[in-house]
C-alpha cells in the first residue's frame, strides 16, 4: 500500500461550551433502512444477460401479473436488469412523503443508463412495506457510457411513503437521550446542565452513555425537547489518536503525551527521555537542534527528544523533519500504543 499524504491536525480537549444536540440523539428518533429488490427496463442492450436466470425469471413474474404468460425460457431480452433498491425512511415520515432512492444492479448488465424502474416495494427489517418506489433514474456524473459507476444508478424523490413508524411523542412524560460518546462525566454534565434550566427533578444520568429527561407540567414534550437540544453545557471530549491507513492521515489530540522509550523502525531509532537530557551536548555537532529539546542526528537517523511534555505532535512534527514517510510514522505511533507508551485510545480506521 502506497502513502502519498500525512497529515497532522491537533484538537484542542480544553473544556469548552457546547448545545446538547451536537453530542447526543434522542432515542427512538431515528431514521430506518429499507431495502427492496425491482427490475430496471428499456436499456439499450445494456442489461443481464441469458446468464441471470432470477432476472429472467423476475421478468416472467412480472408479466403474468398484467395477465401476460410467457415461459422464461422464451425470454431472450437484454433491455431488463434485476437491481436492489435502498433508501432511508427519516424519523417521524409520513404517508406521501417522497424519499431518495439508490439502484444498484446485481446481475451481469454492463449500464443501466436511460432505465426506468418498475414499481418497487421498500421492506424494513420487520418486513412490512413502507415505502414504493418507480420511475426513470438517473447516473450521477453521467457520460454517454454512464459515468464512472455506470451500474449504479439514483431518483430524487423517487419512491412514496406508505406506512408510518409510529412514535407518539407528544404523549410521552420521559425521553431518554443518548450520547454519541460514553462518558460518565459527560453524562453527568449533561444532567447538571439540564436540571439547572428545568428544575431538580427534570433530568437523571442512568449510565454513561444514556440521561433520562421528564418535562415539566407547563410543557409538551415537543417544546421540552426543542428547549433542551439547545442547552449550553460544559464539554471536554475524550483525547485520542486516530490513524487512517489507506489515506494517511493521522489526526491527534494535542495534549496526548508519550512516555520515555526506545523504539527502532527500520533505520530509525527514537529516544525519549527525561528532560535532564541536554540538546546543546548533541556529540561531534553532527545533530540538528529543532527547538526546545529535540534534536536530530541525520547520520544515524536517530531522533532524540527530551521534555517534560512529549506528545504525540512533538514526534510526528520530529520525524517528518527526518525525512520519515507516512507509512512508517503510522507504524511508530501503533508501535508506541503496544508498548504502552501512549496511554489515549488508538483507533486505526
Amino acid at each position: 500500500m502506497k502513502f502519498k499524504i500525512l497529515s497532522i491536525i491537533l484538537l484542542f480537549s480544553s473544556l469548552h461550551a457546547t448545545q446538547i444536540k451536537d453530542i447526543a440523539n434522542i432515542i427512538g428518533v431515528r431514521e430506518n433502512q429499507l431495502i427492496g429488490y425491482g427490475l430496471v427496463v428499456g436499456l439499450n442492450g445494456t442489461g443481464d444477460g441469458s446468464s441471470s436466470e432470477f432476472t429472467i425469471q423476475s421478468l416472467s413474474n412480472m408479466l403474468q401479473t398484467v395477465n401476460v404468460k410467457i415461459s422464461p425460457n422464451d425470454i431472450k431480452s437484454k433491455n431488463t436488469a434485476a437491481v436492489m433498491v435502498t433508501a432511508k425512511l427519516p424519523p417521524f415520515a409520513r404517508q406521501g412523503d417522497k424519499l431518495d432512492i439508490v439502484i444498484s444492479s446485481i446481475g451481469d448488465a454492463k449500464s443501466l443508463q436511460g432505465g426506468t424502474l418498475l414499481m418497487t416495494a421498500l421492506k424494513g427489517v420487520d418486513g412490512d412495506i413502507y415505502a414504493l418506489g418507480q420511475g426513470p433514474l438517473t447516473l450521477g456524473g453521467g457520460t454517454s457510457k454512464g459515468g464512472n459507476h455506470p451500474t449504479v444508478g439514483t431518483m430524487l424523490s423517487g419512491a412514496v411513503v406508505e406506512k408510518e413508524v409510529v412514535f407518539d411523542i407528544y404523549a410521552s412524560e420521559v425521553a431518554n437521550l443518548s450520547l454519541k460518546n460514553s462518558s460518565f462525566q459527560t453524562a453527568v454534565d449533561m444532567q447538571k446542565a439540564i436540571m439547572a434550566k428545568f428544575g431538580s427533578k427534570s433530568a437523571v444520568a442512568i449510565d454513561p452513555r444514556t440521561v433520562r429527561i421528564s418535562r415539566p407540567a407547563n410543557l409538551s414534550m415537543v417544546e421540552f425537547l426543542a428547549k433542551v437540544l439547545e442547552v449550553d453545557m460544559n464539554y471536554k471530549a475524550d483525547e485520542k489518536v486516530i490513524i487512517d491507513e489507506r489515506t494517511g492521515t493521522v489526526v491527534s489530540g494535542i495534549n496526548i503525551t508519550v512516555d520515555p522509550v526506545v523504539i527502532s523502525h527500520k533505520n530509525i531509532t527514537i529516544k525519549i527521555e527525561p528532560s535532564s537530557y541536554d540538546a546543546a551536548t548533541a556529540q561531534n555537532g553532527n545533530e540538528v537542534d529543532t527547538g526546545s529539546n529535540t534534536s536530530i542526528d541525520p547520520a544515524t537517523n536517530t531522533l532524540k527528544i527530551s521534555e517534560s511534555r512529549t506528545t504525540v505532535a512533538n514526534i510526528t512534527r520530529a520525524l517528518n523533519k527526518l525525512g520519515a514517510t507516512p507509512k512508517d510514522i503510522i507504524a511508530i505511533i501503533e508501535n508506541l500504543k503496544r508498548a504502552g507508551s501512549i496511554h489515549a485510545p488508538v483507533e486505526i480506521i
